[in-house]
């Protein structure tokens, strides 16, 4: 029985979607429930599942192509699925990309003899499939580190590096050219025009390049960005904190924080409260322009910012003025988690009054945050650096980090800008003003 496989619902606001790694050919048994296609949008990645046991017919949609909900991706024929020939298919790849691969890739050909084995059908990103294809690997012995063991460009790299390791085989160079020998010229006429200079040659040797579709994550993030430079009055202010206390309080409470609440302390739910705090006394920067109007926003919906392999993501901890220390610190790490294993819903990802991003997890030591539209604010944390300061006349060696907030100037003065940051710099100095079990 023909079963048509279409464009499931994608979530409010999301039509439409980019057809990623088909994870089943034409022609091949698939089991219910096994995942045949990959569906990229803005936000997530949507997977689709086969409905029933059978074998992929014809395949309507292929990779790159933008589909609507409801499109048609494949037909499939339901039925017992051949158990010989979902078998025997792995096998039959293997041996396949085996015979295909190019006498010249002795290294890479090491690292799959002695590869530990991962799954044939492990989802893989364009890159990874890109560079192995170019070294003659094949990708069912690379295990991955990714979110559902997705195999990333980083985890091809280190097998064709530890295949040449194995081999002793150092990694490959660009070999120089060999200067070429110089003729003996006849000398020229004392009329002869002078000789033009020799153009630049091109270097020998080889000059890889890579290159990858962008995945419709990264094209809206790059659309976004560019749309928050040209629509807002951008503006960054700058200020550094003290975090002695918070520290100090952290280490006092730390054991018995986490017995009681069974999660530990960290920084995010402190600033989360300062920016909280910082809000409610400057109610602008927690605002968004409609129009000709200022849309006030009497809830705090605030956006944490995490990196996942996809790009940056901001899920949201809704209702976050009336959570806890502990409930702050739990949702906040659901959601990280839930961000770097791909697993974030639409829900999680929509709305947002205000945003706090955090470099200082990747070294940054001061930056200008971009807004994240329509709202008018977002605070950059930053590492923190042991550095000399005066402190009641005498110098110390204390915490210090370099805090941004970014604002909208159309609707945010400088003065509330600069006061509203000084806000989260005094609560942070003094956290004993933020009730930790409130």
């Amino acid at each position: 029985m023909a079963v048509e496989i279409r464009v499931p619902p994608l979530g409010e606001s999301v039509v439409e979607a980019t057809v990623g790694r088909w994870a089943k050919q034409e022609g091949e048994a698939v089991r219910k429930d096994e995942v045949l296609v990959e569906l990229e949008t803005d936000k997530i990645t949507v997977e689709v599942a086969a409905p029933a046991d059978g074998t992929l017919g014809s395949v309507k949609k292929k990779e790159g192509d933008t589909v609507g909900v409801n499109e048609l991706l494949a037909e499939m024929e339901a039925g017992a699925a051949p158990a010989a020939a979902s078998a025997a298919a792995p096998a039959q790849a293997e041996a396949q990309a085996g015979a295909s691969a190019p006498a010249e890739s002795a290294p890479a050909a090491t690292a799959t003899a002695t590869a530990e084995p991962g799954s044939a059908d492990a989802p893989t990103s364009p890159a990874a499939r890109a560079i192995a294809a170019e070294h003659g690997l094949d990708l069912a012995t690379v295990r991955g580190s990714g979110p559902n063991g997705r195999v990333t460009k980083e985890d091809v790299l280190k097998r064709i590096e530890d295949g040449r390791a194995a081999a002793g085989a150092p990694a490959r160079e660009a070999a120089a050219p060999a200067p070429a020998p110089t003729p003996t010229a006849a000398p020229a006429p004392a009329t002869a025009p002078a000789a033009k200079p020799a153009a630049p040659s091109v270097p020998a040797g080889e000059r890889a390049e890579t290159r990858e579709r962008m995945s419709r994550r990264r094209q809206t993030i790059a659309k976004r960005l560019l749309e928050a430079q040209h629509t807002t009055a951008s503006l960054t202010t700058f200020n550094e904190v003290d975090l002695q206390a918070v520290m100090d309080l952290r280490k006092r409470r730390q054991d018995e924080f986490v017995k009681k609440h069974g999660v530990k302390l960290g920084f995010m739910s402190f600033f989360t409260r300062a920016v909280i705090g910082a809000l409610k006394a400057f109610p602008r920067v927690n605002a968004e322009i409609q129009g000709d109007e200022i849309i006030l926003k009497h809830y705090y919906d605030i956006g944490i910012a995490v990196g996942a392999e996809e790009g940056l993501v901001v899920p949201v901890v809704r209702d976050a003025d009336r959570k806890s220390f502990a409930e702050l610190e739990a949702e906040i790490g659901e959601l990280g988690k839930k961000a770097r294993d791909g697993k974030l819903t639409l829900e999680e990802l929509q709305g947002g009054t205000f945003t706090i991003t955090n470099g200082g997890t990747f070294g940054s030591m001061l930056s200008t945050p971009i807004l994240n539209p329509p709202q008018v604010g977002i605070l950059g944390m930053h590492n923190i650096v042991q550095r000399p300061v005066v402190v009641d006349g005498q110098v110390a060696i204390r915490p210090i980090m370099y805090v941004a907030l970014t604002y909208d100037h159309r609707i945010v003065d400088g003065s509330e800008a600069v006061r509203f940051l000084v806000t989260v710099k005094n609560q942070l100095e003094d956290p004993l003003t933020m009730l930790i079990d409130g």
